[in-house]
């Protein structure tokens, strides 16, 4: 055989092998998180100060089953969308709130997915903290697609919750700078749902760097929300979305 043909050949299996590896590697980075959706980082914002939007909610086309978390743009409050119903927080005051319902809005990191059909569980009595649910949930979905949303419906407790408030015009490069004006707001035995978002692999994208775990707290009647720091659990029941 032509010794050129048999190396043209060669170069052009070469090619097709190179470029048949090249596709299932974009398939498989498009396909990793199918069910979830996430636009910006909780880092970006942190520590490069990219503080504008990354994502109108109102461009969200499908909203049937939604369920989604994040900060409103220039940190100046918190998003929640809970069952195609999107929900603003922000502060009037140390000790007050505002809830509006409204998709007119934009956040600079968000995390976004569906949900139609849950699994309801029932939590272990000594459960209680949000290092207890961290584990809790982290045993019960080792076959699960990662990430994924869940949540919590029933009573707190106690909560932490708090709301960015960052003034405006002001510049973020770090974590102190990003959390100027937050504002914490406590929560004592009342009935809530918990919006959350679990992934092992997202630490500094849409979780901090110290938790598998971003869970946003609204009360029943829908007067506070904001982002969970603390918790201990009442009487509640957690929903995974069935496999």
């Amino acid at each position: 055989m032509n010794t050129k043909l048999l190396a043209f050949g060669f170069l052009t299996i070469g090619l097709i092998s190179c470029n048949s590896t090249s596709k299932e590697r974009k398939t498989e980075e498009s396909e990793s998180y199918p069910d979830i959706k996430i636009v910006g980082a909780m880092k970006n914002v942190i520590w490069n100060g990219e503080l504008g939007s990354s994502i109108d909610l109102d461009t969200i086309s499908d909203k049937n089953g939604l369920y989604g978390l994040g900060p409103i743009s220039y940190l100046a409050g918190e998003l929640l969308i809970k069952n195609g119903k999107s929900y603003a927080s922000i502060v009037t005051s140390d000790s007050t709130m505002t809830v509006d319902k409204t998709f007119e809005i934009s956040a600079p990191f968000f995390v976004y997915g569906k949900v139609n059909e849950w699994t309801e569980l029932e939590l272990p009595i000594d459960l209680k903290t949000i290092q207890d649910l961290e584990k809790f949930i982290n045993d019960k979905t080792i076959e699960f697609k990662r990430p994924f949303a869940f949540k919590l419906i029933g009573n707190v407790s106690s909560a932490i919750i708090h709301i960015q408030n960052l003034p405006k015009g002001t510049k973020v490069s770090s974590p102190d700078e990003a959390h100027q004006g937050q504002t914490n707001y406590n929560i004592e035995n009342v009935d809530v749902e918990i919006i959350g978002f679990f992934s092992t692999e997202h630490k500094g994208v849409f979780t901090h760097h110290d938790s598998f775990l971003h869970m946003h707290l609204i009360t029943k009647d829908e007067s506070k929300m904001g982002h969970l720091d603390e918790l201990e659990i009442g009487k509640m029941k957690l929903y995974l979305p069935k496999k």
